[in-house]
């Protein structure tokens, strides 16, 4: 059991409904598998499920816990902080996909 540390200040949303919460209400809350550790107050760009960055997020609260099956899971709560430009968007997605998304071998 260990820790896994998201310092890359990318957030990436695997589920639509949450990713739509954020851009809907301004708040959200996303559960990842394993522990992880989301620095409170950092501000990090959000990704679609697809790969493709949207705003500009600040980590809000980051909880770990284990539940009554045994599953080790983090949920992360954000609020948005804006949502890019077309421009930003295009730049930070092609950084990511070099940086973060591709693979490496």
């Amino acid at each position: 059991m260990g820790f896994q540390s998201e310092f890359n200040s990318v957030c990436k949303f695997k589920s639509e409904q949450e990713l739509h919460d954020l851009l809907e209400y301004g708040k959200t809350a996303m559960v990842k598998r394993g522990f992880r550790v989301y620095p409170t107050g950092q501000k990090a760009i959000a990704y679609t499920p697809n790969n493709e960055a949207v705003a500009i997020v600040k980590i809000t609260a980051s909880i770990a816990e284990i539940t009554f099956q045994g599953e080790e899971l983090t949920k992360v709560e954000m609020d948005l902080v804006r949502k890019l430009t077309e421009h930003e968007a295009k730049i930070q997605t092609d950084l990511a996909y070099e940086m973060f998304f591709k693979d490496n071998t």
